[in-house]
């Protein structure tokens, strides 16, 4: 049975960190399904992905909890499908229930890993399928919290390599660019360190640190403590548009969590040719290939960290080849017509 309406349940819509959201719901549109997005709280920022007004989202979007079951019934969807095994999910089991219509949930990380509901297994086994972004997201779904593995579906967050690409043009010599919140299980001070560590060994460099979050003012008083205010540069909040840029001009993407889903901002640096630094958690090592498509550092090691931007950072023969490797794989196996193809595959599936 083909699928041709599908409600969406989320936290928050549009959120600028959550672009995979987005993304998803504008291809589906794109293709010809009808979506309806059920926003549990109103968004808190002005900035809003271009991709979010040209798919016209928001006229698509319900905020009133209140209104929910009255704009299902008017929408009659085939699926509804929650982002996140959090309240989203719990929200959509409730909503499916009262309808009579099944649904599904893709859980990513902190919903997985840190903050995951008590109650996971009995959410998961009321969905039609669990849909996760990662192999090794999987594996603790069902070692963890004893969910079948056949009940769990792997299909991470996808990109547009249409638009995250190579522009051809030179990228600004010596740029790192970590695209993240400002959050502490982004441990971006681990970046700060190894960029003290590269200052100190004479490499010529600029770093830039593309996002907002809680942890900011802590990283600010960092990057005073390591000398770094000239070299280092606290970017702010970005959409889609402005990270692109950034992509396209920089020489190696760096990430330095210490948990991980699957992140969406390395599958965009591939996509636009950049090798990557990253520390080797989650689904990192799925996605980034070491000596590859980019190299991988134990997390919270700053000098393994160091040592693999040093290496890319001198040797452009080997970040030319990375690059071209990473643009390969992104464009195989992580794009974000692949994704929808998955998906709606799973729900016709769930539909039968």
């Amino acid at each position: 049975m083909d699928v041709r309406r599908v409600a969406y349940v989320v936290n928050m819509f549009p959120k600028l960190s959550e672009s995979f959201v987005a993304n998803e719901l504008a291809e589906l549109r794109h293709r010809g399904i009808e979506v309806l997005v059920l926003s549990l709280r109103p968004p808190a920022e002005t900035l809003r992905h271009d991709v979010v007004t040209r798919a016209g989202l928001e006229e698509r979007t319900v905020y009133e909890q209140a209104s929910f079951e009255h704009a299902l019934r008017s929408f009659a969807p085939d699926v509804i499908h929650a982002h996140f095994a959090t309240e989203p999910a719990a929200a959509a089991c409730a909503l499916a229930a009262d309808a009579r219509i099944p649904f599904t949930f893709t859980a990513h990380g902190h919903d997985v890993y840190r903050r995951a509901p008590e109650d996971f297994a009995a959410r998961a086994m009321r969905a039609g399928a669990v849909v996760t972004v990662s192999q090794a997201n999987a594996r603790w779904i069902a070692d963890c919290f004893g969910v079948p593995r056949a009940h769990i579906r792997v299909i991470p967050s996808g990109v547009d390599t249409a638009r995250f690409k190579p522009n051809g043009g030179p990228a600004v010599p010596s740029r790192i660019v970590c695209v993240a919140r400002l959050a502490p299980v982004k441990n971006l001070g681990l970046l700060l360190e190894a960029c003290a560590m590269l200052r100190d060994r004479g490499l010529v460099f600029r770093a830039a640190l593309v996002g907002e979050g809680r942890s900011r003012e802590d990283l600010e008083r960092a990057r005073a403590a390591h000398g770094l205010a000239e070299l280092v540069e606290f970017a702010g909040a970005a959409t889609q548009g402005r990270v692109l840029a950034h992509w396209q001009q920089a020489t190696v993407a760096a990430l330095t969590s210490n948990s991980e889903g699957m992140p969406v901002s390395l599958m965009e640096a591939g996509a636009c040719g950049l090798p990557t630094v990253a520390t080797a958690v989650g689904g990192v090592p799925e996605l980034v290939e070491d000596g590859v498509t980019g190299l991988l550092a134990p997390a919270g090691d700053a000098r393994a960290l160091a040592a693999g931007l040093e290496r890319v950072l001198r040797d452009d023969a080997l970040a030319a080849r990375l690059g071209a490797a990473a643009r390969q794989r992104i464009a195989e196996r992580f794009s974000l017509s692949r994704q929808i193809d998955s998906l709606l595959s799973l729900w016709a599936e769930v539909l039968r």
